[in-house]
């Protein structure tokens, strides 16, 4: 956010400007819409042009302007992510990246992974962070287990060695009201001790009848820094949810979708209680050598009240059942690293050699009821399954700078232990053990282009069970296994902050984890593994231009082919897969004369025809949508309101609301959403 400091008489023309932003610049380096450098892509710090790989960041900036209510909204403009699969459903972050899902196995929270359980998933606050990094491709020989599609790191919000401050507060639609502060600054003169406080808190309903959107979130931060050698950074979270249970239609035939709404407003709450608590340490010992250790503890539990109709007999009228489903997940983990940095004759290398540790455990309660809510209600909730996972791997990593050549070397080897309990208390276990490798070159042209190419495996053990596509049986299941090639370009142009990029991949995985349309007795939709090839071309262009104009674009062509599956999938393309998806997001801040301090930004997003099962009977109808954002800063115009921004957003502004149908199950997308915010910073 810029704020006038001075401006000529009469026309208002800016002399000078005071920049207050929220981010911290720590781990990820941004400015505007293009992020400069990251830790994501090689756990060190390393300009993102140079990654043999493609990587795209969504900035604070992108975050503020759009003001995503969610982490798959700010997905919304990434090329090759798919956040839409499932129309609305605000109860899980469920996306996928080159057409692989990857909510379960490519979450990862400030680098370290972030297990998420059949149902209860751990949700990002967007306002809580000041950035997500998308590393598209397998990422296994740095962060282990992690599918083919890649990894989406949240970066949290961190402490500033500046003061900042902000609050909000936020109206709309369907009586939605937020709160919200963020304070950050250091805590004593030498600013050895720094500390950051980021809280929410909302109230809200949605489209849905007895569907709401409630939230209490706090972020607590701290870091010291003793001397400049040593940095110790405490991140912590306790926040609450509360959405509906339901978010479906009722489906009354085969890919078919009707209005009925599945919720019964009396019984659809459900409920997440979140937590977690861990460090980031840091310790330069000289030129050479540099040790980190990441560390987190987190847990959520979920209580989810649910309903959906069903079909008696033929010609019957429809009845309903209700269901009481209550699961709880805690993880741990920690990685190990030191970083060395020297020179062999003409080549500079830096390099890591890491160990890390996770341990994952959940366990599900499920209750049923054809009677009514309150006879649910009155019932307890038996156990029904619960899984325990042990992950340690070794890693390391080596990238050789000769020239303009940047050469990348990753390799790892994971041991992973799952001992698996159903619901007669019977015992199983499994083991995994796998080798991932990454190999990348690029080179930097005296042009800014910078060409590259890698290879690339992932590993991934799956929490949970899934059904035999022969057999129908339930089964722990297998690890997945993927490879995947690579080739792009990426372009830095001179003298303008602005970067574009273009990459063609091809992955192919084997027992990947695919939803199947059919539902287990607890109202959960089975899985099934099944082995996929995923080819196709992505374009990604970000720029931040000094006349106060950012643009987002980005272009996906995509081919989901089965490889194996079941009877009649054989060659067919996943479904809720579009071959073409385009987006387009532009905002322009108006710095001078006397339109000065009021901002426009427009977006478009585009998904094409698509499958709606895996058998590729029918088709999924294109779908376009708009978003629309308008703001406009005080400070522009009269010093004593620096700092107060007013915008509005709206959130598919033509309000159209298609039907998007995987594996034969259709769902139906959220309607218009409209909301302004009042936003102070000093």
């Amino acid at each position: 956010m810029s704020v006038v400091a001075n401006a000529q008489d009469g026309n208002g023309t800016l002399l000078e400007k005071i920049t207050l932003e929220s981010e911290s610049g720590d781990t990820l380096k941004q400015n505007g819409y293009v992020a400069k450098q990251d830790r994501d892509g090689t756990k060190v710090d390393t300009p993102i042009v140079q990654i043999p790989q493609a990587i795209t960041v969504i900035t604070q900036d992108q975050i503020e302007d759009q003001k995503p209510r969610s982490l798959n909204e700010a997905l919304n403009y990434t090329a090759s992510a798919n956040p839409n699969a499932y129309g609305f459903d605000s109860r899980y972050d469920a996306f996928f990246l080159r057409g692989f899902q990857a909510y379960y196995n490519g979450m990862f929270r400030d680098g370290l992974r972030q297990y998420n359980g059949p149902s209860a998933w751990f949700k990002t606050e967007p306002y809580g962070i000041e950035g997500v990094t998308i590393l598209k491709g397998p990422a296994s020989s740095l962060y282990g287990v992690s599918g083919p599609g890649g990894i989406v790191n949240v970066i949290t919000k961190r402490p500033k060695d500046e003061n900042f401050r902000e609050i909000e507060v936020l109206g709309g639609e369907y009586n939605r009201y937020q709160g919200a502060f963020d304070i950050t600054g250091p805590a004593n003169e030498d600013k050895s001790l720094l500390y950051r406080f980021t809280g929410l808190a909302r109230k809200s309903e949605t489209e849905l009848p007895g569907y709401p959107d409630d939230k209490a979130y706090f972020a607590p931060a701290f870091t010291f820094k003793p001397d400049e050698d040593t940095k110790l950074t405490i991140l912590g979270e306790l926040s609450r949810s509360v959405t509906g249970g339901t978010a479906s239609f009722y489906n009354p035939s085969y890919g078919a979708r009707s209005d009925l709404y599945e919720g019964d407003p009396a019984w659809n709450d459900f409920s997440q209680n979140q937590g977690r608590i861990g460090y980031e340490f840091e310790h330069r010992f000289n030129d050479l050598l540099t040790v980190r250790q990441n560390l987190r503890y987190n847990a959520v539990d979920s209580d989810m009240e649910y309903s959906l109709h069903y079909a008696p007999g033929p010609d019957q009228p429809l009845e309903r059942y209700w269901g009481h489903y209550k699961e709880d997940m805690k993880n741990f983990v920690v990685d190990n690293m030191a970083q060395f940095t020297f020179d062999t004759g003409p080549i500079k290398h830096t390099a890591v050699a890491g160990l890390d540790y996770s341990w994952a455990r959940y366990g599900s309660y499920s209750a049923t009821s054809l009677v009514s809510a309150a006879d649910v209600a009155n019932q307890p909730v038996p156990f029904t399954r619960g899984q325990e996972l042990n992950q340690t791997g070794v890693y390391v990593h080596d990238q050789m700078e000769w020239n303009n050549f940047t050469l990348f070397a990753s390799g790892r080897y994971d041991w992973v232990d799952t001992a698996s309990t159903d619901a007669e208390y019977n015992k199983s276990k499994q083991r995994d053990r796998d080798f991932s490798w990454r190999l990348g070159l690029s080179y930097r042209t005296d042009w800014g282009i910078i060409p590259y190419a890698n290879y690339s495996t992932s590993f991934s053990p799956n929490i949970g069970y899934v059904y035999d596509p022969v057999t129908n049986i339930r089964r722990v299941a297998r690890a997945t296994t993927a490879e995947q090639m690579e080739v792009g370009v990426k372009y830095e142009i001179p003298d303008t902050n602005a970067v574009l990029s273009a990459a063609y991949f091809d992955i192919s995985q084997t027992d990947g984890l695919v939803y199947d349309g059919t539902f287990d007795e607890q109202g959960n939709q089975r899985q099934r593994q099944l082995d996929l090839n995923s080819r196709g071309i992505e374009l990604e262009a970000n720029a931040s231009f000094d006349n106060g104009f950012g643009l987002i674009a980005s272009y996906t062509h995509l081919r989901m082919k089965i490889e194996k599956g079941a009877e009649g999938t054989i060659g067919k393309e996943l479904s809720a897969t579009p071959n073409d998806v385009l987006a387009l997001w532009g905002h322009y801040k108006f710095e001078a004369d006397a339109l000065a301090g009021l901002g426009l930004g427009a977006g478009v997003r585009y998904s094409s025809e698509s499958y709606g099962d895996d058998t590729n009977s029918f088709k999924n109808a294109a779908r376009t949508y708009v978003d629309a954002a308008l703001s406009y800063d005080f400070g522009y115009r009269n010093p004593d309101l620096q700092g107060l921004t007013l915008q509005v957003n709206a959130k598919n502004l033509f309000n159209k609301q298609g039907t998007i149908c995987q594996a034969g199950s259709c769902y139906r997308d959220e309607g218009r959403s409209v909301f302004g915010s009042l936003r102070y910073r000093f």
